[in-house]
């Protein structure tokens, strides 16, 4: 009876395991949407590619905070301290790659709000992994 039970129990933690990767992707576009209106309006204000690459992040950033401890990741009886400390630091991550990546691609000629689009795969899911097998690894 061990055997059976150690596989379903298996199969269930990889079904609640894509629960999660989609729930976070589902935050995750909520947050870029966010971020991504923002860019485009800082953008058309006159703001410099990577200034509003990283204003837009920031307001992405709290949204997803927001999404994230309520609907994507077991917190219990709420968010730590150093859950709240990791989760900025891995957005810091996220702003880096994001603002590299924006600020470098719109140097040599793309189009800002290309070079947004070209910057989230990475971005998204190296702020993922830091999250899910970091921050909220225990969650």
């Amino acid at each position: 009876m061990g055997e059976p039970l150690r596989a379903l129990t298996a199969r269930l933690g990889a079904i609640a395991a894509r629960f999660m990767f989609a729930r976070y992707l589902l935050a995750s576009i909520c947050a870029l949407s966010s971020d991504m209106a923002a860019f485009l309006m800082l953008s058309r204000a006159g703001a410099t590619p990577t200034l509003a690459a990283f204003e837009g992040y920031a307001i992405g950033l709290v949204v997803h905070w927001v999404i994230s401890i309520r609907f994507v990741f077991d917190t219990g009886a709420g968010p730590s301290h150093a859950q709240r400390f990791g989760f900025v630091a891995s957005a810091l991550v996220g702003m880096g790659i994001t603002m590299v990546l924006v600020g470098g691609l719109s140097a040599v000629g793309i189009a800002p709000a290309i070079a947004k689009l070209i910057s989230v795969p990475a971005s998204f899911l190296s702020v993922y992994a830091i999250r899910k097998y970091g921050i909220f690894a225990r969650s």
